[in-house]
């Protein structure tokens, strides 16, 4: 009898069998591994894109605070820098374009790019694009009862302390006390209390015999003698107490501050203001002659009324920045009026003797009214 047992199966099988089983749970383990690589790698980057965004959208409200606040910066407005960063020393940036709107000086177009760098790599690029509205925004201010005659235009909103009946054009919203008539504004008619706008409050006291800025006093420019030279160019702060005459070719590169009443007799009469200054301070009443004009680069605050001399039939009165009349308005529809809303120019920074500023601006606020996203 044969006892011998069956030794066909090779030594070594099992060994194998075991080695395939392991490789093949090691090349699961390695997929899973990998993909979990993939995923991990995924969320890293939309984070860093989520936080790209919001560093953008960060941008975007940098831009708007300064150019609601055109005091901070030493330009007319602010019209963005590269290379900014929310926290000193990281690795994330941002740059920031502004671009006024040549048509309308209440909007501003915004462009802004962020990122997060690596030597001199860029990754994680966030792009937007917005247009900002300054609104309200006030162009034109008349403290009593007014009438904006056919030969007014006005390109920004208007305040009025009464009724206002509307004969001439109006690009931009109306807030009156009283009633408001005539013709429809291009915008909207609203209650006195939305402008959101308080009255400039600017004194004489405010700008001579001295004015401030910070802590450093100035003295202010004398103007002696009631007529001023015809040709002649003023610069700085000028002052003339009790009233005063402009014969025509007079230009003034800075604030031009008139205790009584301020006469235009002439033509090519031009006051540019200076970053921060008003243009005009008339303590009194502006009257124009018989085709004189006067050209207003800034802030324009005048006491009581602008009107036209007995007998003229025409005058031209044209302002980029704020026309601010106290109490009165424009008086006569003789008189051609254009007034544009330019609230960076008409953005007011005074100084009190301890280096205490005061500021000013004719716009409440500011909307975006669009924001898009660059691919």
């Amino acid at each position: 009898m044969n006892t011998n047992k069956n030794t066909s199966a090779k030594p070594g099988i099992a060994l194998l069998v075991v080695l395939i089983i392991v490789m093949a749970i090691a090349i699961t383990a390695m997929g899973f591994l990998s993909q979990s690589d993939v995923e991990l790698a995924c969320g890293t980057n939309m984070l860093m894109r989520t936080q790209m965004d919001y560093l953008a959208e960060s941008g975007l409200e940098h831009a708007k605070g300064l150019i609601l606040n055109p005091q901070d910066v030493s330009a007319e407005y602010w019209a963005g820098s590269t290379g900014l960063q929310l926290v000193s020393g990281s690795n994330d940036r941002y740059d920031v374009t502004v671009n006024r709107d040549p048509a309308d000086r209440c909007n501003y177009t915004i462009d802004c790019d962020s990122c997060r760098m690596k030597d001199t790599e860029r990754s994680g690029l966030s792009r937007l694009h917005a247009v900002l509205r300054l609104n309200p925004c006030i162009a034109y201010w008349a403290g009593s009862n007014t009438t904006v005659w056919p030969q007014m235009t006005i390109k920004g909103d208007v305040y009025c302390g009464g009724n206002l009946t509307n004969n001439g054009v109006i690009n931009g919203d109306v807030f009156a006390v009283g009633t408001i008539g005539g013709t429809n504004p291009q915008g909207q008619k609203k209650p006195a209390a939305e402008a959101g706008i308080s009255w400039p409050n600017l004194a004489v006291a405010d700008y001579a015999p001295t004015y401030y800025i910070g802590a450093t006093s100035y003295s202010a420019q004398q103007i002696a003698d009631a007529n001023i030279p015809a040709m002649s160019t003023l610069t700085g702060v000028c002052c003339r107490a009790g009233d005063a005459n402009m014969p025509g070719n007079v230009t003034v590169n800075g604030t031009l501050v008139i205790t009584g009443n301020l006469t235009i007799s002439g033509s090519n009469n031009v006051i540019t203001a200076g970053k921060n200054f008003p243009a005009l301070l008339v303590g009194g009443q502006v009257v124009m002659k018989n085709g004189s004009s006067l050209v207003i680069n800034g802030l324009a605050q005048i006491g009581q009324r602008i009107s036209i001399y007995a007998g003229a039939t025409s005058a031209s009165i044209q302002v980029i920045g704020g026309l601010f009349i106290a109490n009165g308005d424009v008086t006569s529809s003789s008189i051609q009026v254009s007034v544009t809303a330019a609230p960076a120019t008409a953005s007011i920074e005074t100084w009190l003797p301890g280096g205490t500023s005061k500021r000013w601006r004719p716009a409440a606020g500011a909307f975006f009214k669009s924001i898009e996203r660059i691919k």
